[in-house]
């Protein structure tokens, strides 16, 4: 048989032209993440803050001991990080630009200790540090290998340990430290929202577990709005270790694969994501066990992302790089209502309640 001829419809002149800016701007994306995390580095965001929320250039410069020789290429970099919404800037024709800060950069202000405020400066130093990228470009020579279930993820696969794990600081202590620090700055941020959002989340309440509370601090926040509620934090030995020891919350060192102290209420923030689907039914299997009926008052409470396209483009895509960011450095993922429904199930709930959307967000409530 002969070969058949090869074709490929060509685009329009205009079609062209948009598909290689397009091309540049998604292969090139990962250098306005560079320049964030530059940014976070050299903490420009907290720099801004001390001189009064507003900075030239030459301000900068000289509160962060740069030399002035660098001024031009760091002029370059703000242009991006202004241009993808990190720093805003007032810029008169001819005068050089004021830099403000935006929501986004005012939450990688760090050294400031104040109500609601969790500095994400380690979260950015984590996602983007070399052992992250490194697991993310072996993704294609991951997709080749025949793995046998249960399937590593590429981070695994080419460091031969989990992140997030007993063995992780044997890979890299530093790595560890960075990972520790922005999971819990990134857990904590919004809980204050939660809390003025979902007013009957925690009405009729009186004692909580909060599954991987970390420091305690969403369990005070909860103790602060409702002081009769008992709140006990479980997590890890190495975490709880380290907890203040303030009177108000009851820490307990263990593992929510095997027990979860009893109470009426059970929260899972941001802990099901991490882990596979049989892990979830199983965690949950164990939270069921530790609350009663739900005539009893009796349920879970989870804050996770509800992948779905319902709340616009730019939370949608929030939402499915979250989920590669599960897929590359875990064996969790990111999962749409459907997805939920399915776990719910298995691990023996009757019924299920999406309370509020809170941005990439939801907060679920879960009852036996």
């Amino acid at each position: 048989m002969a070969a058949q001829a090869q074709t490929i419809e060509v685009p329009t002149d205009a079609e062209l032209l948009q598909a290689q800016a397009d091309l540049w701007r998604h292969s090139l994306y990962y250098l306005s993440s560079m320049g964030l995390r530059c940014a976070v580095e050299l903490e420009i965001p907290t720099a801004i803050h001390r001189l009064g929320g507003a900075a030239s250039l030459p301000d900068l410069m000289s509160a962060l001991s740069l030399p002035s020789v660098k001024m031009p290429f760091l002029r370059r970099v703000m242009r991006v990080l202004v241009t993808s919404g990190v720093f805003a800037a007032d810029n008169d024709s001819g005068s050089e630009a004021i830099y403000r800060l935006t929501p986004l950069s005012r939450i990688l202000v760090h050294g400031v200790v104040a109500d609601e405020h969790h500095s994400q400066k380690y979260f950015v130093i984590g996602v983007t540090s070399p052992h992250y990228t490194e697991a993310a470009m072996g993704l294609a020579g991951w997709f080749k290998k025949d793995h046998e279930p249960p399937v590593p993820s590429p981070f695994e696969d080419i460091f031969g340990v989990p992140l997030c794990d007993d063995r992780t600081p044997l890979l890299d202590k530093e790595l560890d430290d960075v990972v520790t620090q922005g999971l819990a700055a990134h857990d904590n941020l919004g809980i204050a929202t939660v809390m003025r959002e979902c007013h009957d989340l925690f009405k009729g309440l009186d004692s909580l577990t909060d599954c991987g509370g970390g420091d305690g601090t969403t369990a005070r926040a909860i103790i602060k709005a409702y002081p009769h509620i008992k709140c006990t934090v479980l997590d890890l030995p190495k975490v709880v270790d380290k907890a203040p020891a303030d009177g108000l919350v009851t820490y307990v060192a263990g593992d929510l694969f095997h027990s979860v102290p009893s109470s009426q209420a059970v929260m899972l923030k941001l802990v099901l994501h991490f882990w596979s689907d049989e892990d979830c039914v199983k965690i949950l299997a164990q939270c069921k066990k530790a609350i009663p009926s739900r005539e009893e008052g009796g349920k879970i409470i989870i804050i996770e992302i509800v992948v779905g396209p319902s709340l616009g483009p730019i939370m949608f895509e929030a939402q499915l790089l979250m989920d590669m960011l599960m897929m590359v450095n875990s064996k969790g993922r990111q999962r749409d209502e459907n997805d939920w429904s399915k776990l719910f199930t298995k691990a023996g709930f009757t019924d299920y309640k999406i309370v509020k959307k809170l941005g990439a967000r939801c907060v679920i409530e879960v009852y036996p």
